[in-house]
């Protein structure tokens, strides 16, 4: 391989670079504890970042019968070392008895971006 073929530093993935980068989700009741939940995690450094998307319908099981709902979803960017805390932190301030927290890889991104989560979620 000569040097025109090895990845740029901006293309380098997670992994390689040491970064454990990950992408939360979690839906609430109302926007209200949308905005809740995203102010408290951000000034608490446990998400560099939250997106609010306004309005999703989801279908679940809940109590043996079939639900639908409006729900507000949140999408937050973080480290996957601060996920134990993130998730108690949530579960102590959610309307659910069991809201969905859900945690996805990282496994390319903007190293700049990449960078920057890891920069804003250090205490």
């Amino acid at each position: 391989m000569d040097a025109s073929d090895r990845p740029q530093p901006e293309e380098r993935d997670i992994a390689a670079s040491g970064r454990e980068a990950v992408l939360v989700l979690i839906t609430t009741a109302t926007r209200e504890e949308a905005d809740r939940i995203a102010r408290s995690l951000v000034e608490q450094r446990l998400a560099a970042c939250v997106n609010i998307v306004p309005q999703v319908r989801s279908f679940f099981w809940w109590e043996n019968k079939l639900s639908e709902e409006e729900e507000v979803l949140l999408m937050m960017k973080t480290r996957r070392s601060h996920l134990r805390q993130l998730i108690a932190k949530v579960k102590a301030i959610h309307s659910y008895s069991v809201p969905e927290i859900i945690a996805l890889p990282i496994v390319e991104g903007s190293t700049s971006y990449l960078e920057w989560v890891d920069e804003a979620t250090r205490s």
